[in-house]
């Protein structure tokens, strides 16, 4: 594959990102639906119209500027809004509601893959196309991984902190809740020092190499697709 200028990788990026921080919202809150809570429909944000969600700095400037400059994937959605007073059980719920973020991007991870094995299959008759195919796919894959496992990081604001916070016990519960206004800045801080990277690119590869495997996906294929989109 020949290499590409920077404004084809901000468009071969833009969907996979697109769909990766919609989708992870709107997974919050039809789970919180089904446990009681009515605050995402009410507020419309269970539709998959992306401008619902999408912020535009977090959802697109932000994670273009660190896949492209940073080897790095960092971004975000307006939080779909959650009463967890609304929920049948509200501790246990809101753990499955954190959940559903996670999973939507796992399965969507896999389906990226299934998307880049359609593009093996068309290599014979249309390479142009199925090259489109298999790189789209590959940053599909990466960028639900990063966001799956950057969510699963455990302290709040981030989903991990959510789901500890629903199944410890109370007392420890409200510890780790006590985190959250500090969540962001720790974030950052471990961004911008490298600390981060060294955490989440082991269990990103984990991500990866489930979805290749699940979809059937030769590993190296990938590889080649994500060294195209970064070099």
């Amino acid at each position: 594959m020949e290499a590409l200028a920077l404004w084809q990788k901000i468009l071969l990026w833009f969907l996979p990102v697109l769909f990766a921080v919609t989708v992870h919202e709107i997974a919050h809150g039809y789970v919180a639906l089904k446990y009681g809570d009515t605050t995402a429909k009410e507020a419309g944000r269970l539709s998959l119209n992306p401008l619902k969600h999408i912020s535009p700095v977090g959802s697109v400037i932000v994670p273009a500027l660190f896949i492209l400059f940073s080897g790095f994937i960092f971004g975000w959605a307006k939080p779909v809004p959650v009463n967890q007073a609304r929920l049948h059980k509200p501790k246990t719920d809101m753990a499955l509601v954190a959940v559903a973020g996670p999973l939507s991007n796992l399965i969507m991870a896999i389906l990226w893959a299934l998307l880049m094995k359609v593009g093996i299959w068309l290599s014979g008759t249309s390479l142009m196309l199925a090259q489109i195919l298999i790189i789209v796919g590959a940053a599909g894959v990466f960028i639900n991984s990063a966001l799956m496992m950057l969510n699963l990081l455990p302290f709040p604001p981030l989903d991990g902190g959510r789901i500890l916070v629903g199944v410890l016990p109370k007392k420890y519960g409200h510890m780790i809740s006590r985190i959250e206004p500090w969540g962001l800045p720790i974030l950052l801080i471990l961004i911008f020092s490298g600390l981060l990277g060294k955490i989440v690119w082991p269990m990103m590869m984990t991500g990866m190499a489930a979805a290749t495997y699940i979809s059937g996906l030769p590993l190296g294929l990938l590889s080649d697709a994500l060294r195209v989109l970064f070099t």
